[in-house]
């Protein structure tokens, strides 16, 4: 089923190893190097029928260890995706490796969720190898990146934009996903293959010009070796070195990171003191998120006035005086409390004593006597806070109290009818006071 010409491949054997050999020791030697797995851990293998795959499952199984096999059939080739299923369920056969296999509706999903078929498959994909990896018993789930898709990955992630750990590559241990191939290139895969007389089956997209990666595959990647024959090897020394050079930096950018994020937010102040501040604020937030425009957007705005705000798909980003506020986007439920009241009633009488907890609050019940609601504060909203006779502007008293934007965006009021009976955990209003004529009291309590 190999659709690969005969690769001729000058190599180098001693009279007791063949080429097959030398691949699988080279492969040994990078799990030890990396610490992969034991000879102890059970393997499940994502197996897609093609060459990496079914090269991956061969190397692993004829070096003993304890091998299951994962097949998906997105159905999104027609006849294509049924002859790769087939292909998986014979090797698997002839190897006596346990398949497990399912089917995906991979379009219907990515219309629901509205992302792209690929990162519909991706999805897909990882989330029923982890369920499967736990069901049965395996330690790791192993897939078949080799050197090739790491340079293609750095040099996708170079295009895109990113910071120094996108120029890494393809890493070999990523939570239970491990990557015992990327020390052999997709020519060693190939001519192992051919080596050792196995089919393997070709995905036909793989071919087209239509995904950016296989652009770089077909295009980018050749014209670059028209200019540096040995630029895979290059880019591929270049990563191990940046990885080295990636664990001083992301000592120091921890440390910095303590320096600068405090509970409240980013402490601008402290940011600005660093040599590097936009290159911080990269790191702090980029994983959230936040593409490089953006972030130097934020960075620009440091100077600025208060209330600028940034969003990603999961966090906001407030400019506020002294800090950068981080908050999870709000749900749908965003006009919900993140608390209850509860309402008590009881008789004012000279051994009563009012709460002094700023999450309670006592009305004399006679004053509090219209319809109660809750809802967020307002602009142009005014109350007359316990204690004074004039009236004060709700904005006017939140930043007398120096609350930041996050935190005035989140104030609640209680009011009785139109008027305003509690800034919620702050203060309540005058006119609704208990005093000397109080016969009863109603009391609300945060829970």
């Amino acid at each position: 089923m190999s659709t690969y010409p005969q690769l001729f491949i000058f190599c180098f054997f001693n009279k007791n190893h063949t080429f097959a050999d030398m691949i699988k020791q080279q492969v040994i030697r990078y799990i030890e190097k990396e610490q992969l797995f034991s000879q102890n851990s059970k393997i499940l293998v994502a197996l897609s029928g093609g060459a990496d795959s079914v090269a991956l499952l061969r190397i692993l199984h004829s070096l003993g260890y304890d091998c299951e096999a994962a097949h998906c059939n997105f159905h999104l080739r027609g006849k294509e995706s049924d002859r790769d299923e087939m292909f998986v369920r014979q090797l698997c056969q002839q190897y006596n490796v346990p398949l497990h296999n399912i089917d995906f509706d991979t379009t219907r999903y990515a219309e629901e969720k509205r992302i792209s078929i690929e990162m519909a498959a991706r999805e897909l994909r990882y989330k029923w190898f982890e369920r499967k990896r736990m069901e049965c018993g395996a330690d790791w789930i192993a897939v078949a990146h080799h050197q090739d898709d790491s340079v293609e990955t750095m040099l996708l992630n170079l295009i895109r934009g990113t910071g120094i750990t996108g120029l890494l590559g393809i890493r070999p241990i990523n939570g239970h996903i491990v990557r015992p191939l990327l020390c052999v290139s997709r020519e060693e895969i190939i001519c192992y293959l051919e080596s050792i007389g196995q089919e393997y089956v070709t995905d036909s997209t793989n071919l087209e010009d239509e995904y950016t990666r296989n652009k770089i595959r077909l295009h980018l990647l050749p014209w670059m070796q028209e200019i540096n024959p040995a630029i895979k090897s290059s880019l591929i020394t270049t990563s191990n070195h940046l990885n080295e050079v990636a664990t001083i930096y992301n000592r120091s950018i921890a440390e910095t990171k303590d320096r600068v994020i405090t509970p409240k937010g980013i402490l601008i102040s402290a940011l600005l003191n660093e040599p590097a501040h936009e290159t911080v604020l990269f790191e702090i937030l980029h994983p959230l998120g936040f593409n490089p425009a953006q972030i130097k957007d934020v960075c620009h705005s440091l100077h600025g006035q208060p209330g600028k705000q940034f969003s990603s798909k999961e966090w906001k980003i407030i400019k506020d005086r002294d800090f950068l506020l981080l908050e999870k986007t709000q749900s749908e439920n965003e006009n919900e409390p993140s608390f209850r009241l509860i309402r008590e009633e009881a008789e004012y009488t000279t051994y009563f004593r009012i709460p002094r907890e700023k999450e309670v609050a006592c009305f004399d019940a006679d004053k509090l006597n219209g319809t109660i609601s809750l809802r967020k504060w307002q602009p142009g909203d005014t109350f007359i806070p316990f204690g004074m006779t004039g009236k004060k502007k709700v904005s006017d008293y939140l930043t007398d109290r120096k609350f930041s934007i996050s935190q005035k965006e989140h104030q609640w009021v209680l009011c009785c009818d139109e008027r305003i009976a509690w800034l919620i955990g702050e203060r309540t209003d005058n006119r609704f006071r208990v005093d000397e004529n109080t016969k009863r009291v109603v009391i609300y309590r945060m829970v």
